[in-house]
């Protein structure tokens, strides 16, 4: 029978953050339910009482991070009668909430996004609802209609799965920083040549 009330519901948070901390820093394998109790100031049999194993409160902290991924990407889509002049200005603004979503709890996206056998399924799920809201998005007149959003939508996450791990996890680039980048990069390229259609 797990514990009940605020101190039973502290515990179980507590472990939650150590363990997110633990696997972050050490990975799966190597992390130790011992060592995850001892750093929350509780004992191994008190693991019990919230957690089935080691297994499931990993997963736990995996589905914490997809739902709340899954959640932003899927109210993030631009709604239809956007004026021309401030679609940019809204896609700076849903890349900067998805970084600094990422940036918020680095050890949970580092499990989610990194380090579980999961994070391929979610990077996937990831493009997959990118994809469905850049057709939407293309059927509103936003983006160019023979643009391939499938392409697209796998190029952004692969560019957001680099930028997370090398610059906005590491601290060197800001998340108002890297949106702005990959915003400039997707809407208006890096050539300062006039645009040709390739055929």
């Amino acid at each position: 029978m797990r514990k009940k009330g605020a101190n039973g519901q502290e515990s179980r948070a507590r472990l939650l953050i150590v363990a997110a901390s633990e696997f972050a820093k050490s990975g799966y394998h190597q992390t130790k339910i011992s060592t995850i109790v001892s750093r929350a100031g509780l004992t191994q049999p008190s693991f019990y009482l919230y957690f089935a194993s080691k297994e499931a409160i990993f997963k736990e902290l995996v589905e914490k991070f997809r739902s709340e991924l899954m959640t932003m990407i899927e109210g993030s889509r631009l709604e239809g009668g956007i004026e021309e002049d401030h679609v940019t200005g809204r896609l700076l603004g849903v890349l900067t909430g998805l970084f600094s979503f990422l940036a918020k709890d680095p050890d949970l996206t580092q499990i989610g996004f990194f380090i579980g056998d999961d994070s391929v399924i979610v990077k996937s799920e990831m493009a997959a609802m990118i994809e469905q809201n850049l057709k939407e998005e293309q059927r509103d007149g936003y983006f160019d209609s023979d643009s391939d959003m499938h392409l697209v939508a796998e190029s952004l996450v692969g560019v957001i799965e680099r930028l997370t791990s090398q610059q906005l996890l590491t601290g060197k680039r800001s998340a108002e920083d890297l949106a702005r980048h990959v915003v400039s990069l997707f809407m208006h390229g890096i050539s300062i040549f006039p645009a040709k259609r390739l055929t």
